[in-house]
């Protein structure tokens, strides 16, 4: 199964608590952290919340 690799690069300062829980729950912890985990539907939703948040690429 394929992976991504997701990295914050943007401050959620200023942003709704929701999509700060969701970084959160991504696992991101810092700014330009980043965590390796398995695609799938409910992963791929909670990046489109965030995307102008994160930087989201494929790893294999």
């Amino acid at each position: 199964m394929a992976k991504l690799k997701i990295t914050w690069k943007k401050s959620a300062i200023g942003y709704s608590k929701d999509q700060k829980a969701t970084v959160e729950a991504l696992g991101l912890r810092r700014l330009n952290a980043s965590v390796i985990k398995e695609d799938n539907p409910a992963l791929r939703g909670m990046v489109f919340k965030v995307k102008h948040l994160v930087q989201v690429e494929e790893v294999n």
